[in-house]
């Protein structure tokens, strides 16, 4: 079974959206295999974002990530990539399409509420890096 990471970012958990947001995942036939409320430390984050080391935004991302809490998810199900990228919709809110996530409760490109893993590939590489195997349910 297909495996996401969904991490609830801070602009969403200071507007306490993370009930609401999971609600919205599991809505769609997806369940929760692992969750945890953490606040991310800056190499976590720096591990997290490697894609986007040397861009002019990194820095602004990781002060931002590691800002407060957040909540990180693992969803499990048929397509879970494919599913969470399509109900999260486009980076920038203004971008996304009615009824995603980010349209929804997104303020800006960067304030957008969640992030999903973008290939099972990175989901494999994200999972590892927010969970051990052991915090990982399977029922």
């Amino acid at each position: 079974m297909e495996r996401s990471l969904v991490l609830i970012k801070p602009d969403a958990m200071q507007r306490r959206l993370a009930g609401t947001i999971i609600s919205r995942v599991e809505g769609q036939g997806l369940k929760p295999v692992a969750l945890k409320m953490l606040h991310m430390g800056k190499a976590l984050a720096e591990k997290h974002y490697a894609v986007h080391a040397g861009k002019p935004f990194f820095k602004d991302l990781i002060d931002y990530i590691t800002s407060t809490p957040i909540v990180a998810i693992v969803f499990e199900g048929e397509g879970a990539v494919e599913v969470v990228r399509k109900m999260m919709g486009a980076t920038d809110p203004a971008k996304a399409e009615p009824g995603t996530i980010r349209r929804a409760f997104g303020l800006d490109i960067q304030r957008n509420a969640v992030h999903g893993s973008d290939s099972i590939e990175s989901a494999e590489r994200e999972v590892k890096l927010f969970f051990a195997k052991n915090e990982i349910f399977d029922y």
